[in-house]
């Protein structure tokens, strides 16, 4: 590491050279695995408003196009072989463009000319090509690449509406080094040919924390979540992770693919809420073609294209009975059959599912499998509301302030104080979506010159109203589901037998006595391994939610001394 410091270090004197160190540092270090490109995306489109990064591999010998990875603004990426073939000709002017090295562009749509085959079919915006090569260049007047080296092409969608500036692509091409590098490094795994990059644009010792970080709260409001992903991680059990609308549920699902053996084979979500139910089995387990009007051609479903990876089945509660039945049937033999197929196909497929909906009362209102909740719910995860998480507010607004004046087009802007404060104060009853939604929209009234937080929150209601969340007496969710294993679990004190104590407490009022006693215990701590929440052994979520129906107030149990 670089004993400079960052004011005296280049390549943070200039932003434009360090986002390409950034990039170096990313292909040399870090796996090939969907996280990687979702950072490399994010470095890029902090100067260029790119929607998607697209790599293919180019195979003389057979004449095809490979797209080996896809990854989108959203944060959604794939890695999977998807080949493509092309004629000798396309072949021949492809080759020439190679050997060219020239960036290709075009602002419409509509494909011509080598874009028309390089480009992938679902990318709709304006697009840019850039050749993937050996700084070294070609050495063979016939254009053959050194021996064991791998040529491939980048493809940047650009945002729609958006254009780029010529100095723009001028350090977009600069970044068509750093991702030959990892196109290479995935073909060699590691080759000592490959060579090195310039030695003042990457730190020797840089260690794979960076991205492993990534999780805005990773160290703070999310610490527990954190250490369950690590525990879990390196094993196939199914995971749930449970937690309301706009908690982060796919990007701690990403955080188990990228920490798990899986973390070079794909990652793919599923909408489970988004299928019709009469496109579900196709959707998940392919067809094969003239299996159903409308099937030209054989599919891979979701499992198949998932196969030795993850699969993140979104919204899982929404899946109909019939459904369920088969998927559970898939995770019980792991063998899938295509919608109108015969033959038995084994899938090799970690599941992790995800929910805001209430399992354990749907279970016991028939309307969702129990034999499946049992396989899915194996190893539970709590996602907290982001009022529970106030601390990594500050961080997770300049953390979407970024993003979105890299969308936009505008200067970065930092947070005031006031505006920190303003954001504590409110409620957040859409969690983490709400918040971003709030901060692009702060970013755009602000137009580059300050950042409109109160504008922004007061868009759409005259009054900042809070929706007080309705109370029952039933056992929730996550109260029968217990984080602590339950062979850990203190024994229940015997119940008393003097026939002369005949008072008897309410229920309300024991519970009442006991979260006072254990609060008494932890000083008013909640959370933690000292917290009262761990002496009860129940989750600090419901505990805070006891507190608030009983009136309880941790502060006055705090001990400040």
């Amino acid at each position: 590491m670089s004993d400079l410091s960052d004011s005296q270090n280049p390549e943070y004197q200039n932003p434009e050279l360090h986002g390409l160190v950034e990039g170096w540092k990313l292909a040399s270090c870090f796996p090939w695995a969907t996280d990687t490109f979702v950072e490399l995306l994010r470095w890029i489109r902090e100067r260029i408003p790119v929607e998607s990064l697209t790599l293919l591999q180019l195979e003389p010998a057979s004449n095809e196009l490979v797209q080996l990875a896809n990854v989108r603004a959203t944060g959604t990426a794939s890695i999977e072989s998807i080949r493509r073939s092309c004629s000798d000709a396309k072949w021949n002017e492809l080759n020439k463009w190679v050997v060219a090295g020239e960036l290709l562009t075009q602002a419409s749509p509509k494909r011509s000319g080598k874009l028309a085959f390089l480009v992938p079919e679902d990318t709709s915006g304006a697009s840019i090509a850039g050749v993937l090569k050996s700084p070294l260049g070609w050495r063979d007047r016939n254009g053959t690449p050194p021996t064991g080296s791998i040529i491939g092409a980048a493809i940047f969608e650009i945002s729609h509406g958006r254009s780029v500036r010529d100095e723009q692509l001028r350090w977009l091409q600069q970044w068509t080094h750093p991702l030959w590098l990892l196109l290479q490094h995935h073909a060699t795994s590691g080759s000592p040919a490959i060579p090195s990059p310039p030695t003042n644009t990457i730190a020797a010792n840089e260690d794979t924390k960076t991205l492993r970080q990534m999780i805005v709260g990773a160290e703070s409001g999310l610490k527990a979540v954190m250490e369950r992903v690590q525990l879990v991680a390196s094993s196939d059990v199914p995971v749930l992770i449970l937690g309301d609308t706009g908690t982060g549920k796919e990007v701690v699902a990403r955080a188990i693919h990228t920490r798990s053996p899986r973390a070079s084979k794909p990652f793919l979500r599923v909408n489970c809420g988004a299928i019709p139910p009469e496109l579900i089995d196709s959707q998940l387990f392919g067809h094969e073609r003239g299996s159903f009007t409308g099937a030209s051609d054989q599919r891979k479903g979701w499992f198949e294209r998932a196969d030795g990876g993850t699969l993140f089945l979104d919204e899982i509660g929404e899946l109909p009975l019939a459904a369920q039945v088969r998927l559970l049937r898939v995770l019980q033999e792991h063998h899938i059959e295509r919608v109108g197929g015969q033959e038995t196909i084994h899938v090799d497929v970690r599941i992790v599912a995800a929910t805001h909906r209430d399992l354990a009362t749907m279970v016991h209102e028939k309307t969702f499998r129990e034999d499946l909740w049992y396989r899915i719910n194996m190893f539970p995860i709590l996602l907290p509301r982001l009022s529970e998480r106030l601390e990594d507010i500050p961080a997770l607004a300049k953390h979407f302030v970024r993003k979105a004046a890299a969308s936009f087009g505008f200067p970065y802007v930092e947070l005031g104080l006031s505006d920190i404060d303003r954001l504590l104060e409110y409620h957040w009853p859409g969690n983490i979506r709400e918040l971003q939604a709030v901060i692009d929209r702060a970013v755009i009234l602000g137009r580059g010159v300050k950042l409109d937080i109160a504008t922004a929150l007061g868009i759409g209601m005259a009054h900042k109203v809070v929706v007080p969340i309705p109370e029952s007496d039933e056992p929730t969710f996550y109260e029968v589901i217990p984080e602590t294993p339950a062979s850990r679990l203190p024994a229940p004190e015997p119940l008393a037998t003097s026939v002369s104590d005949t008072r008897v407490d309410s229920l309300n009022e024991a519970i009442r006595r006991h979260i006072e006693r254990a609060l008494i215990v932890a000083k008013g701590q909640i959370e933690g391994k000292r917290g009262a929440a761990q002496v009860l052994n129940i989750n600090p979520h419901t505990l805070r939610a006891k507190m608030r129906k009983l009136g309880i107030r941790w502060s006055d149990y705090r001990d400040d001394g």
